[in-house]
């Protein structure tokens, strides 16, 4: 047997095996909490994630960084109980616990052994909606995000270019402001803002609660209807708009120049949709598709076109992810290698997209691409973390968890011609941004 037909038949059977455990059980309480359960006796663990459905993209100037700061505060204690205290307990039942903050949703989450998931669920509850705000933690909390924000973006040049081309590819959406903060306004956020924040976003309304892992679901249900089912309902907002202009609003350039930067570095971003926004889901699958073409592996285009072929760069890579709430951007991010230079990538980059618009992608390597996307997706969702992921952000990004028991009939569907009509769609120079990053004097 073949190599390729090999592995694809190895896949298969994967997917079919995870298929057959793959159902997923759904139960909402009155309060309006959306619980999820997903079965895996395989390792005796559980992976419980509570998911607010708010993230950066829910910001406005000038409180920029108020989510994550909000996520930073949910650690500092609740009506009855210490600064520390939750992730102490978690630590002394084996597990681990903590947290993060995107553009669409606040994530918590806790892994540990199966029989100690009640824990983490009156834990979650509690901070839910008894959460302190007290203001010597606050002043400690933003020192912190401060200097997280100087670690990991104020110092390295590549994440300074990489925010500005982010501010200047989403023109009209909410996108473009950095899911940690403007520094400005990190500077004046208040204590009273950030209680506001926590009190219109974390409802039950608005947040999904995530268990996969050896747990039966009816004993998750009931174990959240006993932990969950206090908490006040509260109103359920609508997320604010944040759709970028409809048609592409011209090619864009920006070029920045820093002293510690030590070689240039190219993005290239266009305004697509995602599966939230998209008219059809086929189009974000074939994006998805385009994507893995151009980056999936060794064998993929740029890596084979641009880095080991000619040697025009050092690195090649491609981003999107359909999983958004609002239009995204397929990025494109490459370093010229020495003796080479930014036109030249940046000629070469534009080449590989005409070809994806001008040239129908042959069968055979639109079949190798599938099957390299579906494997990722099998590996990715091998560990409780990984389902529990998968479904927290489809469900935060107002897609729908029931996504996830479609994506290999949606991928699988993707045709050479969806690949082409997709990229004379979106991947046209007017929906273009185009960054450089070059060393030198900062003007």
């Amino acid at each position: 047997m073949a190599p390729l037909r090999l592995l694809t038949t190895l896949l298969l059977f994967g997917l079919a095996s995870a298929a057959a455990a793959d159902r997923i059980h759904h139960h909402e309480l009155d309060n309006g909490l959306t619980v999820l359960v997903q079965e895996d006796h395989r390792g005796g663990v559980v992976a419980s994630m509570l998911w607010y459905h708010v993230g950066s993209g829910h910001e406005h100037r000038p409180i920029t960084g108020i989510s994550h700061a909000v996520e930073h505060m949910m650690f500092k204690g609740t009506e009855v109980r210490g600064t520390g205290e939750f992730a102490r307990l978690i630590a002394r039942e084996g597990g681990r616990t903590n947290a993060f903050t995107a553009r669409d949703f606040t994530g918590y989450f806790q892994l540990l052994a199966a029989d100690r998931l009640e824990l983490a669920l009156e834990l979650e509850a509690e901070r839910m909606h008894r959460l302190v705000f007290d203001s010597e933690e606050f002043q400690r909390e933003m020192q912190v995000i401060h200097e997280e924000r100087r670690q990991r973006v104020d110092d390295p040049p590549e994440a300074r270019a990489f925010e500005r081309f982010t501010a200047t590819a989403h023109m009209a959406s909410p996108y473009r402001h950095p899911i940690i903060g403007w520094r400005k306004d990190l500077d004046r956020l208040r204590l009273e803002e950030l209680e506001a924040w926590y009190q219109r976003w974390y409802t039950p309304g608005n947040a999904t609660l995530v268990v996969v892992g050896a747990v039966e679901p009816e004993r998750v249900f009931e174990l959240a209807e006993r932990h969950f089912g206090a908490v006040p309902a509260g109103e359920v907002e609508p997320p604010p708009e944040g759709r970028e202009i409809a048609t592409g609003p011209g090619e864009r350039r920006i070029e920045v120049r820093f002293e510690d930067a030590r070689v240039p570095l190219l993005f290239l971003g266009y305004n697509v949709p995602s599966l939230a926004t998209a008219a059809e889901p086929s189009d974000a699958y074939a994006l998805l598709l385009a994507a893995e073409l151009l980056d999936g592996g060794r064998s993929a285009r740029l890596p084979e076109e641009l880095v080991r072929g000619p040697g025009l760069a050092t690195s090649a890579s491609v981003g999107y992810s359909p999983v958004a709430r609002l239009d995204t951007l397929f990025s494109l991010v490459a370093r010229p290698s020495e003796g080479h230079d930014l036109d030249e990538l940046e000629s070469a980059l534009r080449e590989q997209v005409r070809r994806l618009r001008d040239d129908p992608v042959e069968d055979s390597e639109l079949e190798r691409a599938i099957t390299r996307l579906l494997a990722a997706e099998v590996y990715a969702q091998d560990a409780p973390m990984g389902r529990a992921q998968r479904l927290g952000r489809l469900a935060s990004t107002g897609i729908g968890w029931e996504e996830a028991q479609r994506f290999e009939e949606r991928v699988r569907a993707v045709t050479p011609e969806d690949i082409q009509r997709v990229a004379r769609t979106y991947l046209e120079p007017e929906r273009l941004t185009v960054g450089r990053l070059l060393p030198g004097e900062e003007e």
